[in-house]
């Protein structure tokens, strides 16, 4: 069959010396399904072969139809960020552990790349959080989510004191360590671990999950997409936002971070078998029929 993805992009896990010997088997394997391949610029020059052109990120998205991340969850969280505003669809392979976002290992890439070249995959959208912050000390600053965005306190601090708003109706005043805005995918990281629910990845919602809340009544709320959320700084010693865990930003009493669905979705494409409910019950070890 022919496959309806011209051009992919190979992009690795940039401080992982172990990718290159994948990123090249994956590049010759493609180049002998007629496929003009790509590769990112920091793996490109880690592979070291030079015959694929080698690219920064924002190029690969306005060239590739697909990209292929090889390395892990963390990985791929900050290529959907970079790729999401160019539509191309991304498939993870995972080097170690397989992930919830890398699903495929390095040692059945090959055999599960070829199937989806020709059409055997499961496609989904997975919704992306914008944050923009206002401040009084800074120009407004945007920034972009996959799993989360997370106001909290500095590490030295005491409780931070944040107002939250849905909307501009006023939900609630909260003392916590912080509040945590997850999409669908993030449910199942930081917002999980503090006691937040699973949300699955086809419903377009956000979870406000608050880190350890002074009161019991602080609890997890999920809302609509549509929504606008906005967390503003009350009372805090060392205030921070949090994207993803990748980019962090200081703020001041009096800041906002308002959180909105980017107008972008991120399109994962999975192996012909995959089911998100294999996945929790193998990540979460939970038990079987």
């Amino acid at each position: 069959m022919k496959s309806s993805f011209k051009t992919i992009a190979l992009i690795g896990k940039y401080k992982s010396p172990e990718v290159a010997a994948p990123l090249l088997k994956l590049a010759h394997f493609l180049e002998r399904r007629k496929v003009e391949v790509l590769m990112d610029r920091v793996a490109g020059s880690r592979a070291g072969d030079g015959r694929y052109p080698a690219l920064l990120l924002e190029e690969l998205g306005r060239k590739a139809d697909l990209a292929i991340v090889i390395g892990g969850d963390g990985t791929m969280l900050n290529i959907a960020r970079t790729l999401a505003p160019h539509d191309v669809a991304l498939v993870g392979v995972s080097q170690g552990r397989l992930g919830f976002l890398t699903d495929i290992s390095v040692e059945n890439m090959i055999g599960t790349i070829g199937a989806i070249l020709d059409g055997k995959f499961v496609a989904e959208k997975r919704m992306l959080l914008e944050g923009l912050i206002r401040s009084r000390a800074r120009k407004a600053t945007r920034a972009l989510a996959f799993n989360d965005i997370v106001v909290s306190k500095g590490a030295r601090a005491n409780l931070i004191e944040l107002e939250v708003r849905i909307d501009g109706e006023f939900m609630y005043n909260q003392r916590s360590d912080g509040l945590i805005v997850a999409s669908p995918t993030g449910s199942t990281a930081y917002a999980m671990s503090a006691g937040g629910p699973i949300v699955h990845p086809a419903l377009s919602v956000m979870a406000l999950v608050p880190v350890s809340p002074h009161t019991l009544s602080n609890r997890p709320i999920v809302v609509s997409s549509d929504s606008v959320v906005d967390v503003i700084v009350r009372h805090a010693a060392d205030p921070r936002v949090h994207f993803d865990s990748h980019t962090r930003f200081d703020l001041r009493e009096g800041d906002r971070v308002t959180v909105r669905r980017y107008s972008h979705p991120i399109r994962l494409l999975h192996p012909a078998r995959h089911s998100y409910y294999t996945m929790l019950r193998e990540k979460l070890n939970w038990y079987r029929e």
